[in-house]
């Protein structure tokens, strides 16, 4: 199909797909968008519009103060309780994680009260960036009661934070997850490399150790993924005829 056929920012979004699938390798710098410009003739505006429409496909990606790239893929997840690093294993990519902040804090009332807490007492808070083949994929909040794991502030944090609770006695059996769509804030954003109001994907964790009778609240997370790096995956079935 020629230019003529074809608006012109469909026309460079093409021309741009075929660049990064069969030229460029994933990881790889697109051109700047004056060099773009010059290539296919093109105005900016157009250039932009094609390089977005990549970006929203999960073709390239952008890196906040880096530049336009070829995206390494999605990480396809079922769901299911594991580990990020289990996770990230089974969908072949090498996990690996960046403390950000491990303290003793104040947590939100709903935390709280998840967790158990009395009013003034103190979780665990744990703050990570989670990444796959070395770009980052999410950036995970956890909090953790204290008279669960009361040396976990001098553990290694880089990690499984799931191994750690069934060293002390608490291994996780079982979660309830919500996710939903949001816009990365200014303080998430820099953390995963994308730009402030990016669109991402909010994850909502509870999860408790136990048996389903006696459920025993372990951990409240919240998740916030790339969408351009992450997708869910689910199996469905129908009972019945």
């Amino acid at each position: 199909m020629t230019e003529s056929r074809l608006h012109k920012h469909e026309w460079v979004r093409q021309q741009l797909r075929d660049l990064a699938l069969h030229e460029l390798a994933p990881g790889d710098a697109l051109p700047g968008e004056r060099q773009l410009e010059r290539t296919y003739d093109v105005s900016r505006i157009t250039v932009r519009r094609a390089v977005s429409d990549l970006v929203s496909e999960g073709v390239l990606v952008r890196i906040h103060g880096k530049g336009t790239f070829v995206s390494h893929g999605r990480v396809r997840s079922d769901l299911h309780l594991a580990s990020f690093n289990e996770d990230m294993r089974r969908a072949g990519y090498a996990p690996s994680t960046r403390v950000v902040e491990v303290q003793a804090r104040l947590p939100e009332a709903q935390v709280a009260a998840f967790l158990g807490l009395d009013a003034g007492e103190e979780a665990f808070m744990v703050k990570r960036v989670r990444l796959a083949n070395g770009v980052p994929v999410s950036v995970d909040e956890s909090w953790i009661p204290p008279r669960l794991a009361p040396d976990l502030l001098r553990r290694e944090m880089t990690g499984s934070l799931y191994a750690h609770l069934a060293e002390a006695g608490h291994p996780v059996r079982m979660a309830e997850q919500t996710v939903e769509a949001a816009a990365a804030t200014p303080e998430i954003a820099p953390l995963l490399e994308i730009e402030p109001a990016t669109p991402v994907l909010l994850f909502h964790r509870y999860t408790y150790t136990g048996t389903p009778d006696a459920r025993v609240p372990v951990e409240y997370s919240i998740s916030t993924y790339r969408s351009d790096r992450y997708q869910l995956s689910m199996r469905l079935g129908m009972d019945g005829a």
